[in-house]
């Protein structure tokens, strides 16, 4: 089993392996974990892990009423997450690594990461400015009949593209932009289907890529029966998640 520890960033999304992941950073203990990635030497990646919250807060209470018009503020680096906080998060999640890590004047960062592997938590430590993470390495499988899945998903998710569109506009990515390769598809497609995030995290704990094109597959064909009969739906764009507020 190989482990590795790294700084921990949660979020109320999920972050798969090829997909870019941009950052408003303004919180005090990600600022701080930004400033420790930034002595990183630029020709080393610049790496932290990103898991889905599973009950809590993507960002704390600075102030009585704020986000929460309940709640009270809170300090550290756990703040918002209760006193367990690795019961906050959902167990798998993926490991990003920092192309990007700007400083603006006001001390707040501007981020642009990209996933690059699936990794399992073990344990959360938060005694230090920011939470680190004890994480286990997730093998990549394909996982049988992975190609031919991946051709019928591609299929489906061109489908489902023209259906978000509307019939009278052009599809929002061309059967040439698209890869092939199961693993790359499984997870190009796991992000880009408007799905919550209980199903996408589902998606990214799939075993292998096989088992996940295979949800997806019975996902795209729910959801595009679903898009035909809601023709006023409006078009959105499928390549990119919003960046996050923290």
């Amino acid at each position: 089993m190989t482990t590795v520890r790294l700084p921990l960033f949660p979020l109320n999304s999920v972050l798969f392996p090829g997909l870019v992941l941009p950052l408003n950073v303004f919180e005090e203990r990600y600022r701080a974990m930004m400033r420790d990635l930034l002595k990183t030497p630029e020709d080393e990646p610049r790496r932290f892990a990103v898991v889905a919250i599973r009950d809590g807060l993507e960002v704390a209470s600075t102030a009585p009423g704020m986000p929460d018009p309940t709640a009270v503020p809170e300090r550290g680096p756990a703040a918002g997450f209760g006193p367990d906080p690795v019961k906050a998060f959902h167990t798998t999640g993926c490991v990003a690594d920092a192309a990007t890590i700007r400083e603006r004047a006001d001390g707040t960062f501007e981020v642009l990461a990209t996933g690059t592997t699936r990794v399992r938590l073990l344990s959360v430590d938060a005694s230090g400015p920011f939470l680190t993470a004890e994480l286990e390495e997730l093998p990549e499988e394909p996982g049988d009949e992975a190609g031919a899945l991946a051709e019928g998903v591609l299929r489906a998710f061109r489908q489902y593209q023209k259906r978000l569109a509307g019939a009278r506009e052009r599809s929002l990515t061309t059967g040439s932009e698209l890869p092939d390769e199961p693993s790359v598809v499984s997870y190009l497609v796991a992000a880009a289907m408007m799905l919550d995030t209980p199903t996408k995290q589902r998606l990214l704990q799939s075993p292998d890529a096989a088992s996940r094109l295979r949800d997806e597959l019975k996902l795209l064909r729910s959801e595009t029966s679903i898009i035909r009969s809601l023709p006023s739906l409006p078009a959105s764009d499928l390549t990119r998640g919003p960046t996050s507020l923290n």
